[in-house]
């Protein structure tokens, strides 16, 4: 059997190998010449010294071991040599490799292979900018409310169509009133007509500074405001007034205290708007308000409703009256029996009918009226809504109008949680009743003041 072969050389730092046999020389040339240096010994003497520097070192671990260890020899022949070409040469080529043996391990490196494809992300969503104080200057709906000379009109006051529709369609309650004042003063002979002349009179009060304080708390639920309250308040009115040229101090200005987003203009001089209006609207917002407001004063709106509603007053109370005289006298015939409360039934409507007829059928118009009254009032809504665009808020007043409805929906989703979870529905009738065009009507008809100057 033949012996192994040696190890393969070591470095400096390892022990010499013990002495073996002389290796095989390479069959049919010459032995490897190494370039620049003296060719390595063969095992058996001492490893050469590295001219001018260290042995090189391997980056990061230990210099690879000769693959195998042991050079394997076949038995009854020579040695393999390299087929087609030169062996390897020190240094600046790779290591000698031995036949049949697999390469030195590879170092690591840099990937080679392609990347990989890029997989869709979802976009990261828009971080939201922090909401701006509604007193904050740099908020979009802050205006300024510094101002120098003002420009005062000479006509404070004018009283549109609207104005005027809302009195004429009010002449049916005021005959009616008229007619049961006339009846109430029979009661006192012949000073019945100063009871008359004393109701007719009794209208200028709706102007009178006290009487219309008293309405602001009484009936409004109105009250003056704070001195901090004051401060916030007249420098945006002081803006509305001076754009729209009209004398601000001509008005008073009320607090509501509400949570709600809300303004009124009544009597002839009143302008309330709420608390949570004053505090959580922006100053252009709440400007457009006034404005809003201001426009009711200044077309006529808010001393003819309030006159109409004054002279309709006795005719209402009249109405009450009968209507709970009848109910009381109907319930007291059903009691005894059918024929007691049909003849009630007739009593009442022979009254009614004689009435008419003597009134030439002007009570009948009557019913219609509170229907005739809702259009007007939402006429005048957007009147109101046209003056305050006019003078350059129509932006903010659309701001306040949106959110308006969303106060709206949050109300209608509370009422419908209330109910079971079914919606309120508002009824044809209803809808003719209201005072106020809805969300959308009255944006509409701000579309020509929110569209850029051309």
């Amino acid at each position: 059997m033949t012996q192994p072969p040696p190890s393969p050389p070591e470095y400096p730092e390892h022990p010499a190998p013990p002495q073996s046999q002389v290796p095989p020389p390479y069959p049919g040339q010459q032995p490897p010449t190494y370039p620049g240096q003296q060719p390595p010994p063969y095992p058996g003497q001492q490893p050469p010294p590295y001219p001018g520097q260290q042995p090189p070192t391997y980056p990061g671990q230990q210099p690879p071991p000769y693959p195998g260890r042991q050079t394997p020899t076949c038995p009854g022949q020579q040695p393999a040599s390299y087929p087609g070409q030169q062996p390897p040469t020190y240094p600046g080529s790779q290591h000698p490799q031995a036949l049949h043996h697999p390469q030195p391990p590879h170092y690591p490196q840099a990937a080679t292979h392609s990347p990989q494809p890029a997989y869709p992300q979802a976009a990261a969503p828009p971080i939201p900018a922090p909401a701006l104080s509604p007193d904050d200057p740099a908020h979009p709906h802050h205006i300024s409310t510094d101002h120098g000379r003002v420009h005062i009109r000479s006509q404070q006051r004018r009283t549109d169509s609207t104005a005027v529709g809302s009195l004429l369609l009010h002449l049916p309650n005021f005959l009616c009133s008229l007619f049961v004042v006339a009846l109430f003063s029979a009661f006192f002979g012949d000073l019945g007509f100063l009871v008359v002349l004393a109701w007719l009179v009794s209208g200028a009060l709706v102007f009178h500074r006290p009487t219309e304080s008293a309405i602001a708390r009484r009936l409004l639920r109105l009250r003056y405001p704070t001195p901090q309250e004051r401060a916030k308040l007249e420098p945006v009115w002081h803006e509305v007034t001076a754009r729209a040229g009209v004398e601000g101090r001509t008005y008073e200005l009320w607090v509501e205290d509400s949570d709600g987003l809300n303004a009124v203009a009544a009597a002839g001089h009143i302008v309330g708007v709420t608390r949570f209006a004053m505090n959580h609207l922006p100053n252009g917002e709440l400007a457009a308000v006034l404005a809003h407001e201001l426009g009711h004063h200044v077309g006529g709106h808010a001393w003819s409703s309030l006159l109409g509603y004054w002279y309709a007053l006795p005719g209402r109370l009249a109405w009450r009256v009968l209507r709970g005289f009848a109910s009381i006298v109907f319930k007291v015939s059903r009691a005894f029996s059918c024929f007691g409360a049909a003849f009630v039934v007739l009593v009442l409507g022979g009254l009614a009918l004689a009435t008419v007829s003597t009134l030439y059928g002007l009570p009948l118009l009557v019913l219609a009226v509170p229907y005739a009254l809702a259009a007007v009032g939402r006429r005048a809504e957007l009147r109101a809504d046209e003056h305050a665009a006019a003078l350059g808020f129509a932006p903010m007043l659309a701001a306040v109008l949106h959110k308006l409805h969303q106060q709206e929906q949050y109300e209608t989703a509370a009422l419908t949680a209330r109910n079971g979870g079914v919606p309120p529905r508002e009824s044809p009738l209803s809808k003719l009743l209201s005072s106020h065009p809805d969300h959308h009507t009255r944006l509409h008809h701000l579309q020509p003041y929110l569209q850029p100057p051309a």
